[in-house]
């Protein structure tokens, strides 16, 4: 006989791998993807930072960005073409200050006091390099040795996860080259190499793969489409959760003229400057290093300790 069962249990959910090392790195702060970071967390993320500084090419301009950018810029990227479902805007509470009292007066009255708020001009930076291109394009035609940037920025996304390996809040490093195509395709070559090095040396199991960016909806798949066939964009991925997909820790992304186009750079001779770089998820890096050594620093093999010692 069939029976039905009513109100019986849910299944409990799968635990993730690396729900267990949340207690030892972060603390809650009410939501999913952005939490208070531990001293022992962020001694790592400093000793990641100084060894990715190291790598450092000759001739590279340094730039620390903050986490908002403007919102013009922003716009005239494209990135609302291509990310709308990720980004991050600023609102405030704006008008006469009888105004604002009134809006937070209303959340005292135990009302809706975010009815008032009015979008500012700013956002939040959803990837370091942006605003590195209009100060690039400032100086006029960019010099026949391109230029070479190291940036950094906390940048946000929109997607709220609890998954230690996909912050919503999160902190970014890259180097970026503006060039000539050879110069462009020289630049990630080299740094295909570097970077593969450096995960040897931390002691990461990882794959290089060709991927692509995750364009929103029906235009963004053709977008993807084109960027696989062109091989745009390749990623270090770490296996984190054993057979299933790893997480890109670092990408390698040729841009060809779109910034240069986008912001009128351009070389001596008038050409769109090509553009690419090198970002290292400085938050996936350090979690993938707890994951794969344990939280125990101390217990590190030698080699990823000589790796991170100052």
């Amino acid at each position: 006989m069939n029976m039905t069962v009513l109100n019986a249990p849910a299944p409990a959910p799968a635990r993730d791998p690396l729900d267990g090392l949340f207690d030892g790195l972060f603390r809650p702060m009410d939501a999913d993807g952005v939490y208070a970071r531990t001293g022992h967390y962020e001694a790592v993320v400093e000793a990641l930072q100084s060894l990715i500084s190291r790598q450092r090419e000759d001739g590279t301009e340094i730039f620390r960005f903050p986490p908002v950018m403007s919102r013009r810029h922003l716009e005239t990227h494209g990135y609302l073409k291509s990310f709308p479902n990720l980004l991050g805007c600023v609102s405030c509470l704006e008008g006469s200050e009888a105004e604002i009292r009134a809006a937070a007066d209303r959340h005292a009255a135990g009302g809706d006091w975010t009815a008032s708020l009015e979008t500012a001009d700013l956002v939040l930076t959803p990837a370091a390099c942006y605003p590195v291109y209009p100060i690039a394009a400032a100086r006029g035609a960019v010099p026949a040795e391109g230029y070479r940037f190291d940036v950094a920025c906390d940048c946000f996304r929109r997607e709220p996860s609890r998954d230690l390996d996909r912050l919503q809040s999160f902190r970014m490093r890259e180097y970026v080259c503006v060039g000539s195509p050879e110069q462009i395709q020289a630049f990630r070559e080299r740094w295909i190499v570097k970077a593969t090095a450096l995960a040897d040396r931390l002691g990461l199991a990882y794959e290089v793969v060709q991927a692509s960016d995750p364009f929103f909806g029906r235009v963004g798949q053709m977008m993807a489409m084109s960027q696989l066939e062109q091989a745009l964009k390749f990623e270090l991925l770490v296996p984190l959760r054993g057979e299933a997909a790893g997480t890109a820790c670092m990408s390698f992304n040729y841009h060809r003229e779109h910034f240069g186009t986008t912001w009128n750079l351009r070389d001596a001779a008038g050409e769109p400057a090509h553009t690419g770089c090198v970002a290292f998820g400085i938050d996936r890096l350090a979690v993938a290093l707890f994951a794969t050594h344990g939280l125990d620093t101390a217990a590190w093999p030698a080699g990823v300790r000589e790796a991170l010692a100052p």
